[in-house]
């Protein structure tokens, strides 16, 4: 019988957008099933590619901007504009995302959130109402202060000095606010970790290895980021850090709050909200899903185990497709099946020729479907 079949999976990072990886298990999936009704849909939960996928919702129009990364290289920026609702998309990855830098050239220490205020601005001056931020795959651990700067707030010592790089915000006495402190009627925050900003769980010990700190670099992020979160609370009246997300993208998430009274919601509900899922969901039979690696990261809030979650409520049956996949992700109360390119090719193969090896699983697993169904 032919089937139904939703393919909607996240990017598999380094390798393959969310797009490029629906495309590959689509193909795959035909050469075996080409009978089923299938329908792509690329997914994000905030990280990199979120400007990508909301520009299809959206049909939103490339823009571009002069700004610089997170080592205040000058670039150009992408960001996208939706003129019926005005609204403008903004994806902090392909202003100060790490896979913008050299590897290894750089340390935390050096790079901030900066770059981002000129998008912001450009998107004001396009006449926004609205701005959907996605701020997963940063490079920076700052807290939002480069951006605050970039925006006009301004940050000072004991002597009245101002504080230009981040790492000297131990010294931080006071804060003085700009003129201009919204810059949109709504400015809405994917968050991809609900992370807090500070201790065991915070910005700094989960995520900032993944960007270069080391553990004897702990203590002077932490208390650079520890003494922004005191003199915010005294400036604004509330306890930023110790809100959900806060910790996101080094600490992004926190200084959108504070400095620009962003309001935040999940990467993948603000996702789901605007591919209205439920109804694509209705409408399958099947759904596949994927990304680089299926971990215990996953049922964590990510996009692909949130997709795995609602279909097992549903009564869906739903497939996860990896890189790799971790023994302990592998858990049938959300997954019907999961698999993983490593095994039919290396995990170097599976790097580098992500789309083909992808497209030889899906094909693989169609045809054990049909076995299984028949």
């Amino acid at each position: 019988m032919p089937l139904k079949v939703l393919i909607v999976p996240d990017k598999f990072k380094g390798t393959l957008t969310a797009r490029g990886a629906a495309e590959a298990i689509g193909r795959g999936w035909r050469k075996a099933r080409p009978k089923d009704s299938l329908k792509l849909l690329q997914m994000t939960d905030g990280g990199d590619g979120f400007g990508e996928v909301l520009t299809d919702l959206l049909d939103a129009k490339a823009q571009a901007t002069k700004t610089v990364d997170a080592a205040h290289r000058p670039c150009v920026a992408r960001w996208w504009w939706e003129p019926k609702t005005k609204t403008a998309i903004i994806e902090s990855a392909t202003v100060i995302g790490l896979a913008m830098l050299p590897p290894g050239k750089f340390h935390p220490f050096e790079l901030d959130t900066f770059g981002i205020g000129a998008v912001i601005r450009a998107a004001a001056v396009r006449g926004a109402r609205s701005c959907l931020l996605g701020i997963g795959g940063s490079a920076t651990n700052d807290g939002g202060f480069g951006l605050a700067r970039a925006l006009g707030w301004e940050f000072l010592d004991v002597r009245g000095n101002a504080i230009e790089q981040w790492t000297g915000l131990k010294r931080l006495r006071q804060i003085h606010a700009p003129r201009k402190r919204r810059w949109f009627r709504n400015l809405i925050v994917a968050l991809d970790v609900q992370n807090p900003l500070l201790g065991a769980q915070g910005a700094t010990r989960v995520y900032g290895p993944q960007k270069g700190l080391r553990r004897k670099d702990f203590a002077t992020s932490e208390l650079c980021l520890k003494r922004l979160a005191q003199v915010a609370k005294k400036h604004f009246g509330h306890d930023f850090a110790r809100e959900p997300g806060s910790g996101a993208a080094g600490g992004l998430g926190f200084g959108l709050m504070a400095f620009t009274a962003a309001q935040t919601e999940p990467g993948f509900e603000l996702f789901a909200r605007y591919a209205v899922l439920k109804r694509r969901l209705a409408w399958a039979d099947l759904v596949i899903t994927g990304e680089g690696a299926i971990d215990s990261s996953t049922f964590m809030g990510k996009a692909v185990g949130q997709i795995a979650n609602r279909c097992h409520q549903l009564g869906i049956p739903c497939i996860g497709l990896a890189g790799v996949v971790t023994r302990n992700a592998q858990r049938p109360r959300f997954f019907t099946n999961v698999h993983e390119l490593t095994d039919l090719t290396s995990t170097k193969q599976a790097g580098t020729r992500a789309a083909y090896w992808l497209e030889r699983l899906a094909a693989q697993v169609a045809t054990r479907w049909t076995k299984v169904a028949g």
